[in-house]
């Protein structure tokens, strides 16, 4: 079964990670940044050698968010984000295809212990299944 395990985080994380400490997260130093790196690509290492692996990737600070709408016309409205109101967002993800529910969480809670600078939020790791059945037919 295939599953899309994401990791969550704030602009003030993006911010700290680049030596910028804010209210919420103090600032990484290299060091904090190499262990976090070392624990992902380590987790990304096993989980290729185990043909779980389907796609994983970090993602760009929610300081370069674009939402897309539609106004009345069926034209786009465009807005820059982050947002007040938007605390968490994805920071990245894995879709991997595992054996059960019970080895996503496995794995989940391997992404979990990824080193970080004391201080610094904590957010869960999130699975959510694929659903492969495709429409459904009423």
């Amino acid at each position: 079964m295939k599953y899309l395990v994401m990791v969550q985080g704030s602009q003030a994380d993006y911010e700290a990670m680049v030596g910028n400490p804010t209210d919420s997260s103090p600032a990484w130093t290299k060091p904090d940044l190499k262990a976090m790196f070392e624990h992902m690509n380590a987790i990304n290492e096993e989980l290729t050698a185990k043909g779980e692996m389907l796609d994983g990737q970090g993602l760009a600070a929610p300081s370069t968010t674009r939402f897309v709408t539609v106004d009345g016309d069926g034209g786009p409205v465009v807005t820059d984000g982050p947002y007040a109101e938007t605390k968490e967002v994805i920071a990245g993800y894995w879709l991997l295809d595992c054996a059960s529910l019970e080895r996503v969480t496995e794995i989940a809670a391997q992404v979990a212990r990824c080193p970080q600078p004391a201080g610094a939020p904590e957010y869960a790791v999130v699975i959510r299944p694929v659903d492969e059945a495709g429409p459904r037919q009423d």
